[in-house]
């Protein structure tokens, strides 16, 4: 296609001659003046526009005679007069002479796919973002876990990026385009969200971003109960899409399963791990707004309920009108904690064994009615906070969670 620049730096061309006629026509002198911009592109953003303005004298020849076809077309071509071309370009005007466009590149996002096992470890794959061709025989490469809100590097865990390995058609291991590492159950990652990035030699270091997430183990865990802790790790993208490891450490540890609710009342049921129950255990609410307020309720522990499990289960109900007996008028929130027997600490219940890392927005409950002496109605339920801890709330009519 031709441009309108390149129109502008070549001759015009007057219309055929179709008359059958001769005609004698006066000698005329046509000034034309034309003007065309054009654009080139140069590597980066800077961009160049050319204008070219061209000045044509054409005269055209008296005719005596009715000229063939051929003829008109060659008679007519407009001859430009030599030196009436004024040009002032800022640059060349062919195509030719600007630098060759590069394409801007777009550096895709390093993601890390990981898998996540019932023990409590995680194994992290990073598809090759040029570190393994940098460092393949060494551990300078490393995937950097740092928690939230601190900026020490004694707030961080190291884990050596290494490449991968697989079975070759020869039955031989030979190494692919990614990079592994692994975060052992055995290595301790205290309560918080960790980031997740990714750092070779010496280099800055980089956000990720998640992959293929398996959580398939981490639906209905049920850790050894004789461990002294119960270490969990659940991965996940956030709101900005990046690649965050929730983490929690409990021991003793007392998991809430099923909560009925019916009659003013909330029944909850769940698992023990780490400690033994004792008769004379207790459930305790204690309240936010005054911490020496705490109401307490009998709580049953059980050992094993079938055979061939060493699960301990543990079940309490606690009324709401407990806690609506002191309440204020405002939006009040109680934790909720189990004492596994007379002098043992206690143990905050918590739903932590599952796939899901933030349950406040996903596990929801109704709300009951409630009619106190005097600041009138309210509304109770349970609720998860953003730490996944089991807790209830008192408000009034319509008010939302703490």
């Amino acid at each position: 296609m031709t441009t309108s620049a390149e129109l502008a730096g070549r001759p015009g061309r007057m219309a055929r001659n179709t008359g059958t006629t001769a005609e004698t026509t006066k000698t005329t002198e046509t000034i034309k003046t034309t003007e065309a911009t054009k654009t080139i592109k140069t590597t980066g953003t800077t961009k160049t526009t050319v204008t070219v303005r061209t000045t044509e004298t054409t005269q055209t020849q008296p005719t005596q005679t009715r000229p063939s076809p051929t003829q008109t077309q060659t008679q007519t071509q407009p001859q430009t007069t030599r030196n009436q071309t004024q040009t002032t370009p800022m640059t060349p005007t062919t195509q030719t002479t600007a630098p060759e466009e590069t394409p801007a590149v777009s550096v895709p996002p390093r993601r890390a796919d990981c898998i996540a096992d019932s023990a409590g470890g995680l194994t992290f794959d990073l598809v090759d973002g040029g570190y393994s061709g940098a460092v393949p025989d060494s551990w300078d490469a490393a995937l950097v876990l740092r928690v939230r809100g601190e900026d020490t590097t004694a707030d961080e865990v190291r884990l050596p990026l290494v490449p991968a390995g697989r079975e070759g058609r020869d039955g031989q291991d030979e190494r692919d385009a990614r990079l592994r590492a692994v975060l052992p159950s055995s290595v301790s990652l205290p309560e918080g969200r960790w980031d997740v990035y990714a750092e070779a030699g010496g280099g800055e270091s980089e956000r990720l971003e998640p992959g293929i997430l398996d959580l398939r183990s981490l639906v209905d865990r049920r850790p050894d109960p004789d461990r002294a802790s119960v270490a969990v790790r659940i991965p996940y993208a956030t709101k900005h899409g990046n690649l965050t490891i929730r983490s929690w450490l409990r021991a003793p540890h007392a998991e809430a399963g099923e909560i009925r609710l019916s009659d003013g009342v909330m029944t909850v049921q769940g698992r023990l791990y780490g400690v033994q129950g004792e008769p004379g255990a207790l459930a305790e609410a204690r309240s936010r707004r005054d911490p020496s307020l705490v109401r307490t309720v009998p709580a049953s522990v059980e050992g094993p309920a079938r055979a061939g499990s060493a699960d301990r289960y543990f079940a309490f109900t606690l009324a709401y009108k407990e806690l609506a007996e002191v309440w204020e008028g405002g939006s009040e929130a109680w934790d909720l904690w189990l004492r596994p027997g007379p002098g043992a600490e206690a143990v905050r219940v918590a739903r932590i064994l599952d796939d899901v890392p933030d349950k406040k927005q996903i596990f929801t409950y109704p709300v009951q009615s409630l009619t106190t002496e005097e600041h009138g109605p309210a509304e109770a339920g349970p609720y998860y906070t953003m730490d996944n801890d089991l807790a209830v709330l008192i408000a009034p009519p319509g008010g939302t969670a703490a």
